[in-house]
């Protein structure tokens, strides 16, 4: 594997100490609970949008989703459709109910719909879920530098966790609002550059358009399916349905979220960066989808390892099992032989009989590829090592290292690394400010300016140390990004379900949310497990609209069935 040089380490220091620069240059000023939770209310629409946009795009993003799209294709981009319907509704319902009570968390709202305990409890399932999924936007980059550098995990989930605290505790959300938006810029361009660079290494005689039939043809450009096969996990329907409850939820009642909105001059500032976000994400996911399936498409004309985890290849040649490991790398070389000119037979003459031998021969690929994670998966429980098998999340960072020259390799890198920073400062940056409004200062009573901007910062350096911890014994999914979903779907149904209960349903009182969302909570963590021992066929994007269904016909029976506490609308 390529080493980087000298300009990548200088590429890659320099955004580093660029990131945690700015940020704590940008903490002038910041003195008041307006500045440092709100950024002043100064932000406009562009900066909300990138700042929104660069939130949800963590290095998680960058890794996992071509690593995806290599193995599974366009579909997961049916994941993002309900974005655009959802970021419609919060414009009209949610941005205009926020600005009005002027508060500085979501959750203040539910305590003047509701009572304190529905504000309390809903804080608390924010904390949990956003504190576990800190951790692993925080394990992502590090297992890009461990795979780079050689160094250990666990020593680099605690520097990149300190370099973020550092940053996101001198900033405030002034810092992090407008930090992003040149973190998106650098974002995209890199993005850019390694596409472009990807279908410049294809063959001469390989078009961008015979590119995309080669892919076609393995069926990775298959975006649309409209089938209700709970089996598939990513539908045209779970997009639509589950999507636009998950991203109801993310966008209306995640702090990490709304706490980049509520920082905008004005009602029509913050409602244009949304809708700014919720047309340019979609197209954003599907270019990088794009990328990855290029990539697949590099490795028809080039050998490609039998596991991109490298770490994972080492534990596995060092072991009982490394003869029968390289036999099976010897039988994906001849495959790949073989393939060679069938696949220049397609590209000149779409020969159906070529067509159907690469098929074929991709699935027979496949098909080595999940015996080599076996035996990985054997040599690391043998030498009681812990070894990730799976590795899509190291397709995209295992094309860079190899295949892009000097100097890029240090730019996508920081691509990665600015987007992991961001977005774990996003999140500490909310942790923080739910501890310090909804738990701390509504329980203490009223404090000083000054000790609340200390006792905000107090709180996400805790929330940043906790989300180090977490990475430090994080293990990996199918990957990355659907970890972190997952972790999400768990706990945003329930709380969107709070959240349209106080919207839209007059007649619930506190008491009968706060004993439903109990035991929606509850419910779900149940149907999650039920899900993963195979008990029953729930795919995690439906937990999003089932919790959501659950706590309000709960909520509404309980208040129904209590004559004596029910309120007419």
């Amino acid at each position: 594997m390529q080493t980087l040089s000298l300009l990548d380490w200088i590429v890659l220091s320099a955004t580093l100490l660029a990131i945690v620069g700015y940020g704590t240059w940008q903490t002038k000023g910041s003195k008041n609970v307006q500045d440092y939770l709100k950024g002043g209310n100064t932000s406009k629409w562009w900066t909300i949008g990138l700042s929104v946009m660069a939130t949800q795009a963590s290095a998680i993003t960058f890794l996992s989703t071509p690593g995806q799209a290599y193995n599974d294709g366009m579909g997961f981009v049916q994941f993002y459709f309900g974005l655009p319907i959802a970021m419609v509704v919060i414009c009209m319902v949610f941005i205009p109910l926020y600005h009005r009570l002027n508060v500085y968390t979501a959750y203040e709202f539910l305590e003047n719909r509701f009572d304190l305990k529905t504000r309390t409890l809903t804080a608390i399932l924010f904390l949990i879920q956003r504190g576990l999924a800190a951790g692993i936007t925080i394990f992502a980059p590090a297992i890009i530098l461990s795979v780079v550098l050689g160094w250990d995990l666990l020593t680099l989930n605690i520097i990149i966790g300190f370099l973020v605290i550092i940053y996101t505790v001198s900033g405030g959300t002034r810092a992090v609002n407008v930090t992003q938006k040149h973190q998106m810029v650098v974002i995209f361009i890199g993005m850019f550059i390694a596409f472009f660079l990807i279908v410049d290494k294809l063959p001469q005689d390989i078009t961008f358009t015979k590119a995309l039939n080669i892919a076609s043809a393995n069926g990775k450009m298959e975006i649309l399916d409209f089938s209700f096969d709970l089996n598939n996990r990513y539908t045209f329907w779970s997009g639509i349905i589950g999507g636009t409850f998950l991203m109801l939820s993310y966008f209306g009642t995640d702090q990490s979220q709304v706490q980049r909105y509520l920082s905008g001059k004005s009602v029509k500032e913050m409602q244009l960066g949304l809708i700014f976000n919720g047309l340019l994400k979609v197209p954003m996911q599907f270019f990088i989808l794009l990328v990855g399936v290029m990539v697949f498409v590099f490795y028809q004309f080039n050998e490609a390892p039998i596991n991109f985890n490298p770490t994972a290849t080492e534990v596995v040649l060092n072991s009982e099992y490394a003869e029968e490991y390289i036999n099976l790398q010897k039988e994906q070389q001849i495959l790949f032989n073989n393939k060679q000119d069938y696949i220049k037979s397609f590209v000149n003459s779409d020969n159906p009989e070529a067509t159907s031998y690469i098929s074929a021969a991709n699935k027979h690929n496949d098909s080595l590829r999940n015996r080599a994670r076996i035996l990985i998966e054997k040599a690391g429980k043998n030498q009681n090592i812990k070894v990730e098998s799976n590795d899509k999340d190291y397709v995209f960072i295992h094309f860079i290292l190899n295949n892009l020259p000097r100097g890029l390799i240090g730019l996508l890198l920081a691509v990665i690394l600015s987007a992991a920073m961001s977005s774990t400062a996003s999140e500490l940056n909310a942790l923080g400010s739910t501890t310090t409004i909804d738990l701390y200062k509504r329980n203490t009573g009223e404090k000083t300016e000054e000790h609340m901007v200390k006792a905000s910062k107090w709180f996400t350096f805790a929330w940043g140390i906790m989300a180090i911890g977490v990475a430090c014994v994080a293990n990996l999914a199918e990957n990355l990004i659907q970890l972190v979903n997952i972790i999400g779907s768990i706990f945003y149904g329930n709380v969107l379900g709070i959240f349209l209960l106080a919207f839209f349903f007059k007649f619930v009182k506190g008491q009968a949310v706060f004993i439903a969302a109990i035991v929606t909570q509850l419910v779900v963590i149940a149907l999650f497990f039920l899900n993963e021992y195979h008990i029953i066929n729930l795919p995690f994007l439906w937990l999003n609209f089932v919790g959501c269904a659950i706590v309000i016909v709960i909520a509404c029976l309980l208040q129904l069935n209590n004559k004596n506490d029910r309120i007419t609308a």
